[in-house]
């Protein structure tokens, strides 16, 4: 009798797991519920991490209550190379006495990717990888595959937790600027302790700062303002995945990905800060956006919430003040600065006007929970009316390289708005250039 059974036994094991690899091939359409025995998993700490077996990168995994409840993974994916991903959403398991954790349950389909429309012509761009589960099911962490058949393979999968578990309807700071991006050993010390000053009495309490390099004067100030609790640095080593461009313009700066992944960090940052923020500022290191006809950012917001309340993306305009320009008094030009490298802003109070007909740079000041995709100038996808802030009643301070390089200083518009701050601003500069050690 045996000898009968054995061969019909072997002959339904080789069907069931045909069947079994048939079905992973068709999760596109279907979930499939998993319960393996727990075992590690492997989850890592750094920023950036490929997708096994691929050229694509996944950065950090958020859950969106605005898609309902959908997985939203922050990705770069190469565009050209990119096909179908898989999804394999996981339930930790509680830690057992030994200390490894794992998944006690997991989900798998295949990912709803979405790669922003701004890329600039690059070979990789920002990308969202939706996963989208049962409404019963619970993940705490996600992967992501390009290979259906390697969802079942354990170590090959990279897992993300899954942030923003919960909304929120009140938030710890008010208002979070975001720095998409320091590289290049930058190390503009002085104009950097500057503006942190500046921030801190319009009313910015916390700043983001993805981190590819700095210089050695920078790395004390990113190192005192951490201490100090204003300042997040996130690691960004995107030189140690792709070869990043150095500009905008592939023809002018090649590479592979927009300026260091600006476009990645900041859409990351609208995510990481969603719940932690009333209102985000994206700009860049070099730049303040600052109120003129309000104390602080508070007072400006409250006013234009009021005439738009369902507006939920400000625009301001980003004139350039030109660092070649200096102010004549010499008013402040500081003997206790002078061995700090860098821009002293204050020095520096004169403003290119308007060009007819030339596109005007702009900044954003947005409530995180309106805005799906951002560009660098705009949002890409948002929910309510995005509003233009009035030049009179808010714009940028950005001191840099001219862009009108002929204009004489009589052409230039004066504008000493950072004067004002001039009593309790220079105390602020002075004492975190001692308590730093900048200058040891």
């Amino acid at each position: 009798m045996q000898r009968f059974f054995r061969p019909l036994a072997g002959l339904f094991i080789m069907l069931f797991i045909g069947l079994a690899r048939w079905k992973w091939e068709v999760i596109s359409i279907t979930y499939l519920y998993i319960s393996p025995v727990q075992n590690e998993l492997p989850e890592t700490a750094e920023t950036i991490q490929h997708i096994h077996n691929s050229s694509h990168l996944v950065v950090s995994a958020f859950k969106d209550h605005r898609r309902g409840g959908a997985i939203r993974v922050i990705g770069i994916l190469r565009r050209s190379a990119f096909k179908k991903l898989y999804c394999v959403l996981c339930v930790q398991a509680d830690a057992r006495t030994d200390g490894d954790e794992g998944c006690s349950q997991r989900v798998s389909s295949e990912a709803v990717v979405e790669i922003h429309s701004d890329h600039f012509g690059f070979p990789y761009g920002t990308s969202d990888i939706l996963c989208n589960s049962p409404s019963s099911f619970k993940p705490t962490h996600v992967a992501i595959s390009v290979d259906p058949s390697t969802v079942q393979t354990q170590s090959l999968l990279r897992y993300l937790p899954i942030q923003n578990q919960e909304t929120k309807d009140s938030f710890k700071y008010n208002f979070t600027v975001c720095i998409s991006s320091l590289f290049g050993e930058y190390n503009n010390a002085l104009q950097f302790v500057q503006t942190m000053e500046v921030y801190k009495l319009i009313g910015i309490q916390r700043v983001v700062i993805y981190n590819t390099s700095s210089g050695p004067h920078l790395e004390k100030l990113l190192k005192y303002y951490s201490k100090e609790g204003m300042l997040e640095v996130v690691p960004w080593p995107i030189d140690k995945f792709l070869k990043p461009s150095h500009g905008w313009q592939p023809k002018i700066s090649p590479g592979d990905l927009h300026y260091y992944g600006q476009l990645t960090t900041l859409n990351e940052c609208i995510y990481r800060y969603m719940y932690q923020s009333q209102y985000l500022l994206l700009n860049d290191m070099d730049e303040i956006i600052m109120p003129y006809k309000h104390a602080s950012l508070g007072d400006l917001m409250d006013t234009l919430q009021r005439q738009h309340h369902d507006a939920g993306v400000f625009i301001v305009e980003n004139p350039i003040f030109p660092k070649t320009q200096f102010d004549d008094s010499g008013r402040f030009s500081r003997r206790e600065w002078q061995n700090v490298p860098g821009i002293n802003i204050l020095e520096h109070i004169y403003r290119e006007p308007d060009r007819e007909g030339v596109f005007k740079p702009t900044k954003l000041i947005i409530n995180p929970r309106s805005v799906e995709q951002t560009s660098v100038h705009s949002v890409l996808k948002h929910f309510g009316p995005s509003i233009d802030v009035q030049f009179d009643v808010c714009h940028i301070i950005h001191v840099r390289v001219p862009l009108q390089r002929s204009l004489h200083k009589n052409q230039l518009h004066v504008d000493k708005k950072l004067w004002e701050f001039e009593k309790r601003l220079i105390p602020n500069i002075d004492r975190a250039i001692d308590e730093s050690g900048l200058l040891l």
